[in-house]
């Protein structure tokens, strides 16, 4: 069976593809020829997991699952959220992004922030969601040169690193995505295909 994966990141296609089922095989956008950009337009995560996936599977017919991440600081009342990837602006820099979060928390004491993932799957005329949250703080000043996105600023709970700092096989047994990907994956071993 093949199963997009509506993501033009192939380090995290091929990531996935380690984990599911060898009786599927994983397409990313690249791979059925979709080159337009989908527009995120939802105010949720799971809206805009939904949008993607719903384009994938209108315009092209196939099965499909898709990914939505936010960032949602306590002190912020749940800001970037789904806005993260452009916090900053369009340019989506995570670079920009992560001055202008540690810039608005440089007065607060509460630090507490969570990560969320949503994955929305199109499959058999059914649409199913997962999620995977991972609770944690962010730290004053960016540590770490590993992972992307806010890794540098986000301490997990339980662990004296950021994300950008821990090896890889830890950070995807914790994380936020690892955590809606192994729902998704248990999901998949589940169904008879």
């Amino acid at each position: 069976m093949k199963l997009v994966f509506a993501t033009n990141n192939l380090n995290k296609l091929k990531e996935v593809q380690l984990l599911v089922p060898k009786t599927i095989t994983l397409l990313s956008l690249k791979d059925i020829n979709c080159t337009e950009d989908i527009e995120e337009t939802a105010n949720t995560l799971e809206g805009n997991a939904k949008i993607k996936a719903d384009y994938i599977t209108k315009k092209y017919n196939l099965p499909c699952f898709a990914d939505d991440t936010g960032l949602l600081v306590t002190a912020l009342d749940g800001a970037p959220g789904v806005y993260s990837a452009r916090y900053a602006g369009e340019q989506k820099s995570p670079e920009d992004n992560m001055y202008l979060l540690l810039q608005k928390l440089s007065n607060k004491t509460d630090r507490t922030a969570h990560f969320k993932t949503v994955i929305a799957l199109n499959l058999n005329n059914t649409q199913t969601l997962f999620s995977g949250i991972a609770e944690g703080e962010i730290t004053k000043e960016k540590h770490g040169k590993k992972g992307f996105g806010y890794d540098p600023i986000f301490k997990p709970n339980g662990y004296n690193k950021t994300f950008a700092e821990l090896p890889l096989d830890t950070k995807n047994k914790i994380s936020h995505r690892g955590k809606a990907i192994d729902q998704l994956i248990k999901y998949l071993h589940a169904k008879p295909f």
